[in-house]
């Protein structure tokens, strides 16, 4: 075996492994500046919520138009992660990640002084292209700089941090920024991004090549599988407007379970896959993605559908809203960077996930119990303080658990999968507890809407409470130790992600 790979511990041991290379305070720069962007990709697609009224009467946009100014950036970015991750592992990380910046650098200046919607639109969609790209880039040389185990734990767990805590910060820095002007939230994003740019030459290690094969490029399998993401996240957007037995959504969905379809089948023949599927042969990962598309559906569907009733029922403005739900994201980053290492340290993956779900659901279900008079104090606030410490629990874990076992020149497929199936389940939980609520709100009086509200709510924490029972059937025992290293005798699928051996 060249290169020095441990398959059995899942990363790289020799002269490939950047892991093994970097000083300790390099390690630190670099974490920081990866971190940002992360910050940043989360925080672009909150930020521009609250701005939107004020975009739509300056501009005098279309409803359609403004809808497209949040959708164009989601379905963007949950269609070319994959394709993200396989570009970073094929051409190099470092060069993948600074490209990629500066076009959302660029796409964000643009959008900051441009009048005409369909531009605005277009600019918001290079932005989702460009975070699309970063993401994994970001992600994969994280875990190839760090140590499978521990140190790689930590360092996951102030990633996945940043990630909520930007998303969570992006509705109240919204508020903040429209109060002076609505372009500011274009502005600030390329501020973070020239910063990243200057930082990251000096901080990231670029990863050493795996030899040319590495360079062989799978295109009917980049194309299938970026198109079939794009109208998959696309349908699922649409669906709660539209409605789901619409033309376009129909379309739409049909299209892309076809064009999923092929591209197994294109993996399934092709000498170097975009996706090697035998990467699902790993039960840690194959569970890790699952709960992404769960995790990720009950708690952004319970966003998108408290902050309704927030304002429409309790009568809450724009920014209280926001302050309503920001304790979430505060909880999130107290809980993942002081609690969340320390119990898979000692416990692993599998209780820790599990425990992390029941305790999202069990906030997310507290406000189905909520009326058309909650007090915030004695019921939404409790509630929201549940979810933020479930959140800040599970997601970290799954991000340690979707890269766990895999070599180094597979990690940025790896990360483009596990940030695809968080971008999936964001749009399967919207679409469905949207539809949820629209089909049970009945009339028009105040009671009707709340029975639409509380059946979503009690759908989203059904969610979270199925992710606590795939979590402790899916996750193997030890999966998580402290060390990384699995242990000799474990049950079929627990073993580390396989990986094709280059003699």
């Amino acid at each position: 075996m060249s290169g020095g790979t441990d398959v059995q511990q899942g990363r790289s041991t020799g002269p490939g492994s950047s892991a093994g290379v970097l000083t300790e305070r390099r390690k630190r720069l670099a974490l920081l500046v990866l971190c940002a962007a992360m910050f940043l990709d989360s925080l672009d697609v909150s930020l521009i919520a609250v701005a939107l009224p004020s975009i739509e009467q300056e501009l005098s946009l279309s409803p359609s138009t403004l809808q497209w100014l949040v959708s164009g950036y989601t379905v963007a970015y949950g269609g070319f992660l994959l394709l993200g991750g396989r570009t970073a592992d094929m051409f190099g990380r470092r060069r993948v990640f600074l490209v990629a910046m500066a076009l959302f650098a660029v796409a964000s200046l643009a959008g900051g002084f441009l009048s005409d919607g369909p531009l605005l639109v277009a600019s918001r969609v290079l932005k989702g292209i460009a975070a699309a790209f970063t993401a994994p880039a970001a992600l994969s040389i994280i875990t190839t700089t760090f140590h499978e185990g521990r140190e790689r734990n930590r360092a996951l767990v102030v990633y996945s941090t940043t990630a909520a805590t930007g998303y969570s910060l992006g509705l109240v820095l919204s508020g903040v920024l429209t109060e002076v002007h609505w372009r500011l939230v274009f502005f600030l994003p390329t501020v973070v991004a020239v910063l990243v740019l200057v930082l990251a030459p000096l901080a990231v290690h670029e990863s050493a090549t795996t030899g040319p094969r590495s360079r062989s490029y799978d295109a009917g399998g980049g194309f299938t599988i970026t198109a079939g993401l794009l109208l998959l996240v696309y349908g699922l957007v649409q669906a709660p407007e539209a409605g789901w037995v619409s033309r376009s959504v129909l379309g739409a969905l049909v299209a892309a379970v076809l064009l999923i379809g092929a591209f197994l089948v294109i993996e399934h023949r092709h000498r170097e896959p975009t996706v090697p599927l035998r990467l699902f042969r790993s039960r840690t990962l194959s569970t890790a993605n699952a709960l992404g598309v769960i995790f990720l559906a009950a708690s952004i569907g319970w966003q998108f559908i408290a902050t309704l009733y927030l304002q429409q029922v309790l009568g809450y403005g724009a920014m209280t809203t926001a302050l309503a739900i920001l304790p979430l994201g505060v909880m999130v980053l107290l809980v993942a960077q002081f609690v969340t290492s320390r119990l898979i340290d000692r416990f692993g993956l599998r209780p820790v996930a599990t425990v992390g779900f029941v305790i999202q659901g069990s906030g997310i279900l507290l406000f189905s119990l909520a009326g058309a008079d909650a007090d915030y104090l004695t019921l939404l606030f409790p509630a929201v303080m549940l979810h933020g410490i479930g959140n800040g629990l599970v997601f970290p874990t799954l991000n340690i658990a979707g890269v766990s076992g895999v070599v180094d020149r597979e990690q940025g497929i790896a990360s483009g999968l596990i940030t695809a199936s968080t971008q999936i389940g964001a749009g399967v939980g919207v679409a469905v507890l949207t539809g949820v609520s629209v089909a049970l709100t009945t009339g028009s009086g105040t009671a009707a809407v709340m029975s639409g509200y509380q059946g979503a709510f009690a759908v989203g924490g059904a969610l979270s409470l199925l992710g606590a029972v795939v979590a402790a059937f899916g996750f193997c025992k030890h999966t998580g130790s402290a060390t990384g290293v699995a242990p000799p005798i474990q049950p079929p699928g627990c073993a580390a992600a396989p990986a094709v051996t280059k003699h």
